[in-house]
């Protein structure tokens, strides 16, 4: 049984619909995974995104900043949100489905971007993120007999040399600094995930899913980082068919600045 599921950072979804609409008619993924909503549950386009096909949402949102949400095809179960780092922050969901006989615990994250200075010492922003990285390695892919799972989203940092478009001028850029860098290889590591987009694609080849506003030609200038992710627990791998990243997306009318990701299964 097939099934498809894309993570996107939609920067605003309400600002940002227009292109949720091209994109879902366009591609269709049975689940729609998003992240930076900058919206209150209670203003989450739920009539538009039912109208696409979406009756089962399930929404964590925050007035302005952060939120994640996930738009399914097919019934949500078990709506879990784990407040990271205690500070009340709209940052983490996750839910149960069932497809192809088997149970899945699908988590939504966005991962604190951490500021500009990667010095935790004078700045916060930068403390919280690795506190939150920190917290993240007690996240098992096998914590729940029975249950496989999937981790999706903008975890804010390019782990690998060419998940930059330059490793050494970006080594003492928030993203991909070595603390960075490797907290997120442990998370992978201690929680037994496998990274599912090097599975397809050799660490030795770019691999970007974000381009800066800051760029005035970003597809010529081609300055692009991995920030987005699509993990699973080992047992899925197996089921893995392919991972497309829409590029092109980035170019369309008031984008956002990452690229929708879509990993597509057959169980």
């Amino acid at each position: 049984m097939a099934f498809s599921l894309t993570t996107w950072n939609i920067n605003s979804v309400r600002l940002r619909m227009p292109i949720v609409q091209r994109f879902v008619e366009s591609f269709q993924p049975d689940i729609l995974c998003l992240q930076e909503i900058k919206c209150q549950n209670h203003e989450f386009p739920m009539a538009e995104m039912t109208a696409l096909g979406y009756p089962h949402i399930v929404v964590h949102g925050q007035k302005g900043y952060h939120g994640v949400a996930i738009a399914s095809r097919f019934p949500l179960t078990e709506d879990h949100r784990q407040d990271y780092c205690g500070v009340g922050d709209s940052r983490h969901i996750s839910v149960i489905f069932e497809r192809g006989g088997k149970r899945i615990r699908l988590h939504n994250f966005y991962v604190p971007a951490g500021g500009d200075e990667p010095d935790r010492n004078v700045n916060p922003k930068f403390g919280h993120k690795l506190d939150f990285l920190e917290e993240m390695k007690a996240l098992s892919a096998s914590a729940e007999a029975g249950t496989s799972a999937i981790l999706v989203g903008d975890l804010n940092i390019a782990p690998l040399e060419n998940d930059v478009w330059s490793h050494k001028q970006l080594l003492k850029i928030v993203s991909h600094t070595p603390v960075e860098t490797e907290g997120l290889t442990q998370v992978i590591r201690r929680g037994g995930w496998v990274d599912l987009m090097r599975e397809l694609v050799p660490a030795s080849e770019k691999l970007y899913t974000w381009w800066s506003y800051r760029a005035k030609d970003w597809d010529a200038a081609d300055r692009g980082r991995r920030l987005d992710h699509i993990w699973s627990s080992p047992d899925l791998r197996p089921a893995l068919q392919r991972i497309d990243i829409l590029r092109e997306a980035r170019g369309w009318d008031k984008p956002s600045d990452h690229a929708p990701v879509t990993v597509h299964f057959d169980l």
